[in-house]
């Protein structure tokens, strides 16, 4: 197709065409501009931002994924099938960005004087796409053009730079997440950690851990409210979730300094606050809700069956526990009231797998010892 090269000019429209004309225009220029807004506030701007564009985005996408991926289909059905999410939403978004651009040029090209929507809207694609093909034939067309093609090209650009960085992320998550299987198993259980490390070398390792743990924390939320894809970007391991890792450790940490019987470690103390704060600012991003100030006294989803089978389980595989059990319930429902809320919302939001609270509960002779007698005496 030849390029149109006939100039035309603007007519004289009569007043209220031509205050439709600048309406129009007014409406396609903020459509752009709040397209670029969208594009800094998800991948340039350092810190949580809620972008309503990208969220409705990720919402449609999140919508059609639970179609396929229902809650009624087995787990790792649902796991192959969410792996996609993130990947899917993050090339997605772009491609939208491009449709709400070349719309609100279409508007602007119209406006300034193309004769038909139809040819506005070939103009647009022309330059959005730098294909050439089509050059405005009005006065100012070749700026918007011009305008329009560098915009195109610079957030297709901002995508590709942007996702080594986002790979980068989710590899330095994984990493501790993959780390923690060796010491805790898969799903990741505090019970089986406390076991192994009492069974090889004793548990003077854990304040190491808890000190790893808390810049893991501190890295997880500004990453994951930067990068708000990370959220949903799962393992590669379909029972491993970094979402059941940070819920495991705090929950290490909570069972230790309430019902553990050895020196207190203020780094356990200081890694769950870490983590409790971590997942708020994350569960603000996506508007899940939780008790901003709980009080210890308020209900978890945590059972005082399901405590008390944990410590006669860590017990009998040796760890000193405290004589105390009331106390120790009343101090570990304390510590867990701070993340139980958000911990158990971003478990429905990334689909995670089901948490250690609700598997049988048994210690790590039950992998680690190949005689059931004697797994079955430790309380494997």
């Amino acid at each position: 197709m030849a390029p149109r090269d006939v100039r035309v000019g603007r007519s004289a429209y009569p007043p209220r065409v031509a205050a439709l004309h600048v309406l129009v225009f007014v409406i396609g220029a903020v459509a752009v501009a709040r397209t670029l807004l969208s594009g800094i506030r998800t991948f340039i701007l350092p810190r949580g931002s809620n972008d309503r564009l990208s969220k409705l985005a990720f919402h449609g996408t999140r919508m059609a994924f639970d179609v396929v991926a229902g809650p009624g289909k087995p787990y790792s059905v649902r796991d192959r099938i969410m792996a996609y999410f993130g990947p899917v939403s993050l090339v997605i978004l772009p491609g939208i960005w491009l449709v709400v651009i070349a719309a609100g040029y279409t508007a602007m090209f119209w406006a300034i004087g193309v004769a038909t929507p139809y040819d506005a809207f070939v103009d647009s694609g022309s330059s959005l796409l730098t294909l050439g093909f089509a050059r405005p034939a009005v006065e100012y067309g070749d700026l918007l053009a011009f305008s329009e093609a560098a915009i195109g090209l610079a957030l297709v650009a901002l995508l590709v730079s942007y996702l080594p960085t986002i790979y980068g992320a989710f590899s330095r998550r994984e990493l501790y997440v993959t780390m923690l299987e060796a010491r805790a198993d898969s799903p990741p259980s505090p019970v089986v950690m406390l076991t192994r490390l009492q069974r090889l070398r004793g548990l003077g390792e854990l304040g190491d851990m808890w000190e790893q743990w808390e810049r893991w924390f501190a890295e997880l939320e500004e990453t994951h409210t930067s990068l708000t894809v990370l959220v949903h970007y799962r393992s590669q391991v379909p029972d491993r979730s970094w979402v059941n890792a940070a819920g495991a450790m705090m929950d290490a940490a909570a069972l230790t300094r309430s019902a553990v019987d050895i020196p207190m470690d203020v780094r356990a103390d200081v890694m769950i606050r870490a983590g409790y704060l971590a997942l708020r600012r994350i569960a603000d991003v996506f508007g899940i809700h939780y008790p901003a100030s709980p009080s210890s006294d308020d209900p978890t989803s945590i059972e005082r069956a399901r405590f008390e089978t944990a410590l006669d389980v860590i017990a009998r595989a040796g760890v000193p526990v405290v004589a105390d059990r009331d106390q120790a319930w009343r101090d570990f429902s304390g510590w867990r009231v701070n993340y139980d809320a958000t911990l158990r919302g971003l478990e429905r939001l990334t689909v995670a797998p089901t948490s250690w609270w609700e598997l049988p509960m048994r210690s790590a002779w039950a992998t680690d010892e190949p005689s059931a007698e004697e797994a079955a005496a430790h309380g494997a």
